[in-house]
């Protein structure tokens, strides 16, 4: 376990398990426990994806692992959790961790935090998205969402009702008609002003800035419906696999649509893996 400061000062823990090809892995490398766990559990969550996620890569690949969702709520960026910063960051525990070049494997906004590190650098090796696309990506629908979602949070702290919790925003497929906010206002604004600064990407443009392998994946039954709070958004992140597929193969993707699973189901472990590992080992034989 080694400590490495981000763009802001502030610093957070990683952990190095394995031998082989370098992968950078942004989850969580502690179980969950207790309430927090069960909170987890009742979204269909699994408060030991990161462990068991670790566990399995670590057999063949130096697995460098970090809690940056986590962090980011432990220690929130509001003004500065921007594209630019994130691939800072990462770069960062890359040097920090001694690679020269690595892979990439991230999950919902952190695979788009993937793509963003992509663009920037030519040390990343491979590039694994899963549940956002990376074409016809929902940056519009997702900033809807988390400016909703910081007004809430100012509204909840004006009338001293707001309980931060960010443990509770770890289950990501829950009902958004009824939820209440529990971030606190840096927590929300920091998303905020990571969409903002996504507000003019054009990820169709960006495709030929990329040189690694690549690959995406979600469920085909990802698609994320928010309340009228949140302005009745729909979050789709099944469809540009589905209907851009042949698209996102030209441009230089693997594509895989897990049947029946939403944001939730195909982010767990005994589905990841049986997709990663091979790909992984295909793409990442050479180095």
């Amino acid at each position: 376990m080694i400590q490495v400061e981000l763009h802001d000062g502030n610093s957070i823990d990683v952990m190095i398990r394995g031998e082989g090809p370098a992968l950078l892995l942004p989850v969580n490398p502690i179980p969950m426990e207790g309430a927090q766990a069960e909170e987890m559990r009742k979204w269909g969550a699994d408060p030991a994806l990161g462990y068991t996620l670790i566990q399995a890569l670590g057999a063949k690949y130096r697995v460098v692992a970090f809690d940056y969702e986590g962090h980011v709520l432990q220690a929130p960026k509001p003004d500065t959790l921007t594209p630019d910063n994130i691939a800072s960051d990462f770069l960062s525990i890359a040097d920090a961790a001694g690679l020269e070049h690595f892979a990439y494997y991230g999950y919902s906004w952190l695979a788009l935090s993937g793509f963003q590190l992509a663009i920037r650098t030519e040390r990343l090796a491979a590039l694994v998205m899963g549940g956002f696309p990376p074409i016809n990506g929902p940056y519009e629908q997702m900033l809807k969402v988390t400016e909703a979602t910081h007004r809430m949070s100012v509204d909840a702290q004006n009338q001293n009702q707001n309980n931060p919790n960010p443990e509770k925003q770890t289950g990501e497929d829950i009902d958004w008609s009824n939820v209440e906010v529990s971030m606190n206002e840096k927590q929300t604004r920091q998303f905020a002003t990571l969409y903002r600064h996504l507000r003019q990407f054009d990820d169709r443009q960006a495709q030929a800035r990329l040189t690694c392998p690549r690959l995406c994946f979600a469920g085909s039954e990802d698609k994320i419906a928010y309340g009228e709070k949140w302005g009745n958004v729909l979050v789709d992140i099944a469809s540009p696999l589905i209907h851009q597929e042949e698209e996102l193969r030209q441009a230089g993707w693997d594509v895989r649509v897990l049947d029946g699973l939403d944001h939730t189901g195909a982010m767990q472990a005994k589905y990841v893996l049986p997709i990663l590992m091979p790909w992984l080992d295909v793409n990442l034989s050479e180095q």
